[in-house]
């Protein structure tokens, strides 16, 4: 059963307590699978850790509930409700933003959120955005692949893991992306993020790589020789 109230502190982290922030905070449990949940509160919390190892202060530096709101909802295109026909990324930022322009979030800020949930994926993009879509990628990517979890301050990551235990979840929101994909083929272009994890569950030469595509092109464009002519 997913928690109606989710608790709005952890590992002594108060997180954002405005009207967005805790509505944004009850749609996530709301819509996702409670492992999955539980990651995106972890992104929060090692983002914004992360930032504070940058000299980058909450509600100084970025806008600390839109990094909130943006990190708590940024999985929600792997939900029933979030399901569509985009890659799994933007269906949730197209999900996150109708939800938070319909509690108030102005456009601009919306954008930003967008960008954060959208890109959150892309190695390279998001970590040179601005900071509220950078810390959100920070994080993110600290809790699936553990890169940058040596900024973390000492004891935190185990003291955020004792509240918001992981359940292995790389696997699980692993899992979660290839049955969206499966089921819907529209879901993993074959050079997508979501179509490089699918691919391992389809025959072989079943979706083409980037050189079957450029050969597949229609203008003739030949490989160049080698240097050996």
């Amino acid at each position: 059963m997913r928690p109606s109230s989710p608790p709005l502190s952890y590992a002594g982290v108060e997180l954002p307590r405005s009207e967005l922030a805790v509505s944004a905070l009850r749609y996530a449990a709301e819509l996702t699978d409670p492992v999955v949940f539980r990651h995106s509160l972890r992104g929060y919390l090692f983002g914004r850790a992360i930032g504070e190892t940058r000299a980058l202060r909450a509600g100084a530096d970025y806008d600390d509930e839109l990094m909130f709101v943006a990190s708590v909802l940024h999985d929600i295109g792997v939900s029933d409700a979030g399901n569509g026909d985009e890659r799994f990324e933007v269906d949730g930022a197209d999900l996150a933003v109708g939800f938070l322009r319909e509690h108030g979030l102005s456009q601009d800020r919306a954008a930003v959120a967008w960008d954060a949930i959208a890109l959150h994926t892309f190695e390279g993009i998001g970590a040179r955005k601005g900071p509220e879509v950078m810390l959100c990628h920070a994080g993110i990517t600290a809790d699936i692949l553990g890169r940058g979890r040596e900024l973390l301050p000492a004891g935190f990551a185990d003291r955020v893991h004792a509240e918001l235990p992981r359940e292995d979840l790389a696997y699980v929101l692993t899992d979660a992306i290839v049955a969206q994909a499966l089921d819907n083929p529209r879901k993993a272009g074959p050079l997508s993020f979501p179509g490089q994890l699918v691919r391992r569950h389809l025959p072989q030469g079943a979706l083409p790589d980037w050189y079957d595509l450029i050969a597949d092109a229609g203008w003739g464009d030949r490989p160049a020789r080698d240097g050996n002519g």
